[in-house]
């Protein structure tokens, strides 16, 4: 996980058991409070460190949050795990994985929604990564004659569109998670139901 976020001129900084404690408590606080309301002062008061501790681990606190990120991201993407039973249908299956991950987002992303909305924004990797596991299942289906043969890209960059937009606005609107997961469930289910071969 350092490894992403550690350049030549960052080589110095410790990385130890209090990294991953600084690291902890800046995610606690961000639960609480939001990612924004995140300070050094925060997170050395709560640790009872000084700013030599803190330093001696991290430049400053956007490196501390920039862990939490990937931290959530990571967590998110474990969601995505993909084993089509032939038994079912694929939709339903499809539908079911997509919205199992919308709720571990919407539940991970909460606290950290426009921190995690602006660094998704300018994040190629996640956006990449995403784009390829859709991409897949989307290969999957033509493969099985599951959907039309339509352009594999265009598709994934669309339902990461969708996928994401619905999910930033819904947590910015608070809308409680039961009810954005049932309105999301019957727009998804619209949409691959136009995709359907």
């Amino acid at each position: 996980m350092w490894g992403d976020f550690m350049n030549e001129a960052e080589v110095e900084l410790i990385h130890d058991e209090m990294s991953d404690r600084i690291v902890e408590t800046a995610e606690q606080i961000a639960i609480r409070e939001g990612a924004e309301s995140v300070t050094v002062r925060k997170i050395m008061r709560a640790l009872n460190i000084t700013n030599r501790v803190f330093y001696n681990r991290f430049h400053n606190v956007g490196e501390v949050l920039a862990l939490v990120y990937k931290s959530t991201v990571m967590k998110i993407r474990e969601s995505l795990f993909i084993r089509f039973d032939p038994e079912k249908d694929f939709f339903e299956q499809v539908i079911e994985i997509v919205t199992n991950t919308l709720v571990m987002s919407y539940e991970n992303k909460r606290s950290f929604n426009q921190y995690v909305f602006e660094t998704d924004s300018v994040s190629d990797s996640n956006y990449e990564w995403w784009k390829d596991q859709i991409k897949k299942i989307i290969e999957f289906a033509k493969s099985h004659g599951f959907v039309k043969n339509l352009d594999s890209d265009i598709m994934s960059y669309s339902i990461w569109c969708f996928i994401r937009g619905y999910n930033a606005d819904a947590l910015g609107r608070g809308i409680p998670r039961e009810l954005a997961v049932e309105n999301f469930k019957y727009s998804f289910r619209v949409l691959l139901d136009g995709m359907r071969a």
